[in-house]
C-alpha cells in the first residue's frame, strides 16, 4: 500500500471487544506496545518461540486487520545461544493509546530504547476478564509440575507491588487461592491446586488446543 492508502485504511480501524480483552491478557504477558511519537499512537508487537507458532498465528488472526504483513521468523541470540522466534507487528494507531498509557504510564525510556518497564494498570480490576485471564495464562503461564494441580504465572518481569496487585485481583475478582513465590529473577504467582477447578471453569473455553499442555489434566 502507498502511504495515503495506509492512512485511509487506518482511519477505518476500530478495536473490537474481543481484541480489547485479548490485548489486556497478552500485555500482561509477553506482548509489547511501542510508540515513536511520544504516545500519540502505539503499535502492538507480538513475538513467541517458533515452538508456539500455532498460538502466534491464532493471535495474528485476531489482529490481522491491523497488520500490513504476516508473521515473520526472527533469529534471537541470548547468552551465545540462538533461538528462532515468530513475530508480527500491527500498524501504529491511536486506538492503542489508552492501553499504552495504562501499561506504560512512565512513557518511553529516557534513553529512547523502548518503552521502559511495563506496569500493571491501576484499573486492572476493571479490565481483566476471564478471556483476558486465559490469554495471559497462554502467554505467561505454566504447570507447577506433572504431579501437581498447581499453576504458575511467570511474572518475574514485574516489580513486587505490581505482582501483589495481580494477586489481589485474582483473589478478589476470581476467587483464586494464590500467593507470591520468590525466584532468582523476581516473583512468580502460584495458584494453588485447590483453585484448579475454578481456574479451568473460568478459562477453558478460551484456551486453544495447542496451549492446553499448560493445564494439568483432571485428577480422579
Amino acid at each position: 500500500m502507498r502511504s495515503k492508502e495506509i492512512e485511509d485504511y487506518k482511519k477505518q480501524l476500530k478495536l473490537t471487544d474481543e481484541q480489547r480483552e485479548v490485548l489486556v491478557g497478552i500485555l500482561l504477558g509477553d506482548a509489547h506496545l511501542e510508540t515513536n511519537n511520544d504516545g500519540k499512537t502505539y503499535k502492538l508487537r507480538v513475538e513467541h518461540s517458533i515452538k508456539q507458532s500455532e498460538y502466534l498465528w491464532h493471535l495474528y488472526e485476531i489482529y490481522t486487520d491491523w497488520c500490513l504483513s504476516p508473521p515473520k521468523e526472527k533469529l534471537k541470540k541470548i547468552d551465545e545461544k540462538e533461538y528462532l522466534n515468530l513475530a508480527f507487528t500491527t500498524v501504529s494507531h491511536p486506538a492503542f493509546r489508552f492501553y499504552g498509557k495504562q501499561f506504560y504510564p512512565q512513557g518511553p525510556a529516557p534513553d529512547g530504547a523502548g518503552q521502559g518497564r511495563k506496569k500493571v494498570p491501576n484499573i486492572i480490576h476493571k479490565i481483566l476478564t476471564p478471556k483476558a485471564l486465559a490469554y495471559w495464562f497462554m502467554d505467561d503461564g505454566s504447570i507447577k509440575s506433572k504431579e501437581s494441580k498447581g499453576l504458575i504465572f511467570n511474572t518475574q518481569g514485574y516489580e513486587g507491588p505490581d505482582v501483589e496487585k495481580l494477586i489481589k485481583i485474582l483473589q478478589t475478582k476470581f476467587n483464586l487461592d494464590c500467593k507470591k513465590r520468590k525466584q532468582k529473577e523476581g516473583f512468580q504467582i502460584y495458584i494453588s491446586g485447590f483453585s484448579y477447578e475454578k481456574f479451568v471453569e473460568l478459562t477453558d473455553s478460551y484456551i486453544i488446543e495447542s496451549m492446553k499442555y499448560k493445564i494439568p489434566p483432571p485428577r480422579k
